[in-house]
C-alpha cells in the first residue's frame, strides 16, 4: 500500500476543513436570508433581504452609492463605513423623533460613559460667555481642581490652538484624552490682566452624581450676593442636594448623602429648616433611578406610567420606605431638567410633596429603549411615554413651577436667585 507524504496530507486536510466551513457559513447565512457581493472598492458586501410584508426598492440608494465611487473627484478618501453610518443614520432621523438615534460606535460609547459618569480629561464643566469659552465649575478632586482652574476662568488656547469661535462640544473633544497624557490651557483668571499656561495631566474622571450640604443660612454663599438675603434668619439650617443625572452610580450617591443629612439633622437636635433637591440642569438617565429618588419623598402611589408602543401600560409605584418623607421640601428645576428629572419633579408636585421653584422644564417625556448593534454601535428607539400620577404627558409640555423664577445674565456665584427663593420659601 503506496502511504501518501505528509504534506499532501496537510493539503487534503486543511481542503475539506475549507469545506465543512464554507458549508457551515453558507448555511448560516441562508437561514438569515443573507447573500454574498463585492463592492465597487473590492470589498465584500454582505446583503440581508428585505424584510417579509416590507416593500421598499433600494436600487436608488446603490445607484447612488455607485456614481459616489465612480464619479467623486477624491473617490479614494470615502470611508465606506462611514457612508453606512450616515445612511443608518438618515434613515433613523426620518422617523422625525429627535429621541430615536442611532450612535456609532464611538459615539454609542462616550454615552454610557456619560451615564457611568467616569470619562477621561481634566474634570471641568465648560460652557459660553460672551462667545468664548468659560469654566463654569473645576469638580473637586479633579487635574481642574489641583491645577488651580477657577469658575470664571476664560479658556483662551489648547496646546496653543486659539478656541474663538470654538463650541462647547469643540473645547471639550481637545481637552478630553487618555489619562496620563498632558493638555496645556492658556488661561485669564477672573478679574486678571494676563492669561498664563496651565499644563495639566489629565487622569480618569468619576463625575459625582450627588453633592450635598448643609448650613446655616448665613453661611450659604451662594446667596451672599443678594440684597434680600440678609432679611432671612441667618441661624437656620438649610440642607440641599443636588443631583446632576440618574446614572450607575446615583442610587449609591443617593444614599450616602440622604445619611449625611439624617446624621446632620441629628446633631442639630432633631430640626431642619428644610431641604433644597435641585435638579436643574439633570439630563434625566435611568427610569428606575427616577423611581428610586422620588421614592425618598412620596409614602405611597404611582410615580409615573409608562404608555408603550404595543399599547400596554406600565405603572411605576413607589419602591421602597423613604427617609425624607416629613422634611419640607423645594425643589429647583430650570430649562436644562429633563427626562427622569422631570419624572421626579412632576411626581413632587402631584402629590404636593414639594414646592416646585424656577422654569418650565425641557419637555422629554419619552421612553428610549437602546439596542447594541454589530461593531459597538448602538441604536436608541422611542417606544413608550410618561405620563405623571395626574395623567398628564410631560412630552412636549414639561414641568411648570410653582414659583416662577428665572435667572439672567448677571447671574454669579453669590447670586442665586433660585435657590434664595427655596430658602425664603423654607423659612416661612
Amino acid at each position: 500500500m503506496t502511504s501518501l507524504p505528509f504534506s499532501t496530507i496537510r493539503k487534503y486536510v486543511i481542503f475539506i476543513a475549507l469545506l465543512i466551513l464554507a458549508g457551515g457559513i453558507g448555511y448560516n447565512l441562508g437561514q438569515r436570508k443573507t447573500t454574498i457581493g463585492v463592492g465597487p472598492d473590492k470589498r465584500i458586501i454582505l446583503n440581508q433581504e428585505t424584510p417579509k410584508n416590507t416593500s421598499v426598492d433600494f436600487s436608488l440608494f446603490w445607484d447612488v452609492w455607485q456614481r459616489m465611487h465612480r464619479y467623486y473627484i477624491d473617490a479614494a478618501v470615502l470611508d465606506t463605513q462611514k457612508m453606512v453610518w450616515g445612511a443608518i443614520t438618515g434613515m433613523v432621523s426620518a422617523s422625525g423623533d429627535p429621541y430615536t438615534v442611532f450612535l456609532p460606535p464611538k459615539e454609542n460609547k462616550e454615552f454610557k460613559e456619560d451615564l457611568g459618569g467616569e470619562f477621561e480629561g481634566i474634570g471641568a464643566q465648560l460652557g459660553m460667555k460672551d462667545n468664548r469659552i468659560i469654566v463654569i465649575a473645576p469638580l473637586k478632586g479633579t487635574p481642574a481642581a489641583r491645577a488651580g482652574i477657577k469658575p470664571g476662568d476664560y479658556i483662551l488656547k489648547v496646546n496653543d490652538e486659539e478656541t474663538v469661535s470654538w463650541t462647547v462640544p469643540q473645547a471639550v473633544t481637545k481637552i478630553r484624552g487618555k489619562r496620563g497624557t498632558t493638555v496645556t490651557l492658556n488661561i485669564l483668571h477672573e478679574n486678571s490682566q494676563k492669561p498664563i499656561d496651565l499644563a495639566i495631566v489629565r487622569d480618569t474622571i468619576l463625575v459625582p452624581s450627588v453633592e450635598m450640604w448643609a448650613k446655616k443660612v448665613g453661611e450659604i454663599t451662594e446667596i451672599g450676593g443678594l440684597t434680600d438675603a440678609g432679611k432671612f434668619d441667618q441661624t437656620k439650617m438649610i440642607a440641599y442636594l443636588r443631583l446632576s443625572r440618574f446614572g450607575d452610580h446615583t442610587n449609591d450617591d443617593w444614599d450616602k448623602a440622604v445619611s449625611e443629612i439624617l446624621s446632620v439633622k441629628q446633631n442639630n437636635g432633631g430640626t431642619l429648616a428644610g431641604l433644597v433637591f435641585d435638579l436643574r440642569n439633570n439630563p434625566g438617565g435611568y427610569l428606575e433611578g427616577s423611581v428610586f429618588i422620588a421614592s425618598e419623598f412620596i409614602k405611597n402611589g404611582i410615580i409615573v406610567s409608562q404608555k408603550n408602543s404595543d399599547n400596554t401600560k406600565e405603572d411605576y409605584a413607589v419602591d421602597k420606605k423613604g427617609k425624607l418623607l416629613d422634611i419640607p421640601l423645594v425643589v429647583l428645576v430650570n430649562k436644562g431638567s429633563a427626562s427622569a428629572a422631570e419624572i421626579v419633579a412632576g411626581a413632587l408636585r402631584d402629590y404636593k410633596r414639594a414646592t416646585i421653584v424656577g422654569e418650565t422644564t425641557f419637555g422629554k417625556g419619552s421612553v428610549q429603549t437602546p439596542f447594541d448593534l454589530t461593531g459597538g454601535a448602538g441604536l436608541h428607539i422611542t417606544t413608550g411615554k410618561w405620563l405623571l400620577p395626574k395623567g398628564d404627558s410631560i412630552a412636549k409640555v414639561g414641568v411648570s413651577p410653582d414659583v416662577e423664577v428665572k435667572l439672567d445674565d448677571t447671574t454669579t456665584a453669590t447670586t442665586d436667585a433660585q435657590l434664595a427663593k427655596a430658602i425664603e420659601l423654607l423659612l416661612k
